[in-house]
């Protein structure tokens, strides 16, 4: 699929965009465009992967529609990870967060139909599910505009992929958890009873590549993710790395913060399928024939909701995925 083609990143020098990036070399891309407004980043990531003929870096901000239009020339997809996510400066400048999950997503969509680009893959988040903060909010938009935007025209699909916490990725709470249990301090937890999907970069990743491939066009993809309480996530890295007694401090939650979080909600639940031990697939409401053929046979999801309250990972079960993840020895 991607052999001798050219892809867009958007947001590329991020965490996900770098993994991405190396996860997509392997395929022999004719060009993968790393565009991002991080210019320490992208030198950074040069750096990383050396002298690579297929990697093209651009500085350029998904907010600036012309700039985006000319980064999507030639291209054949584009793997729109672009997003202000960080929830409490959401909450507190809400114009920013519409500025760039929105109207960057507009761009990126426009762009995209005017220069003819085969697919584009928006990665979405669990807080898009019945948002409370911004950051949901504009997330949930960011989706409907591109399902509907398969209404428009013909030639370039969207789809969208929703995932929750992804361990190791910019601004994940382990590392920020594991610098505290180090260095002996107080670990900071916003409350007691709150939980979260988890899974680790690489798997997030392979996933996103595997739904690239199998999506046709208006269909939310969602990943199966792990969950956990983080007080027992917190429990195991102090075992696991502490060399001296730990508390943890609950220190209340944060503006725009949910206790639990959801990849399914009650509602979409009724038009959501099972399609492999890895996804589930959100229909629109009005699903075009094309995708009631494709999933109609699936078997139906039986929860009303997918939350990640629900079948918790055992202590044990969070001990492996960490090891896994390279976070514990």
């Amino acid at each position: 699929m991607f052999e001798n083609k050219v892809i867009l990143i958007t947001g590329g020098s991020g965490s996900w965009g770098q993994e991405l990036t190396r996860k997509l070399l392997p395929h022999r891309p004719k060009e993968i465009r790393i565009f991002s407004r991080n210019r320490r980043a992208q030198l950074q990531m040069k750096m990383r992967f050396g002298e690579q003929t297929a990697l093209q870096y651009t500085i350029g901000d998904v907010r600036d529609a012309s700039a985006v239009r000319e980064a999507c020339a030639g291209v054949d997809y584009v793997f729109h990870l672009a997003a202000l996510k960080h929830v409490p400066i959401c909450e507190w400048q809400p114009e920013e967060a519409i500025k760039t999950n929105i109207h960057g997503t507009e761009n990126v969509i426009a762009a995209s139909i005017a220069h003819k680009v085969k697919k584009v893959i928006d990665i979405s988040t669990d807080k898009a599910a019945d948002p409370i903060n911004f950051y949901g909010m504009t997330k949930s938009i960011g989706e409907k505009l591109m399902v509907k935007s398969n209404d428009s025209n013909s030639a370039t699909k969207f789809v969208c992929i929703r995932g929750g916490n992804v361990l190791g990725s910019n601004g994940s709470v382990v590392p920020f958890f594991m610098k505290q249990i180090t260095e002996g301090q107080d670990v900071t937890l916003t409350s007691m009873a709150m939980t979260r999907f988890f899974l680790t970069l690489s798997e997030a990743i392979d996933l996103v590549l595997m739904a690239a491939q199998e999506t046709i066009g208006g269909e939310t993809f969602v990943m199966r993710m792990n969950a956990c309480k983080i007080v027992d996530l917190i429990d195991v890295l102090i075992r696991n790395l502490a060399d001296k007694p730990v508390r943890i401090k609950d220190i209340g939650i944060r503006p725009g913060e949910k206790t639990h979080e959801v990849l399914v909600t009650r509602d979409e639940s009724l038009r959501t399928y099972r399609y492999n031990e890895h996804y589930f697939i959100i229909l629109p409401n009005q699903a075009a024939p094309a995708l009631t053929s494709r999933y109609g046979g699936l078997p139906k999801v039986t929860f009303e909701q997918y939350a990640s309250d629900d079948n918790l990972m055992t202590g044990d079960e969070i001990e492996q995925m960490l090891r896994h993840g390279g976070f514990i020895g």
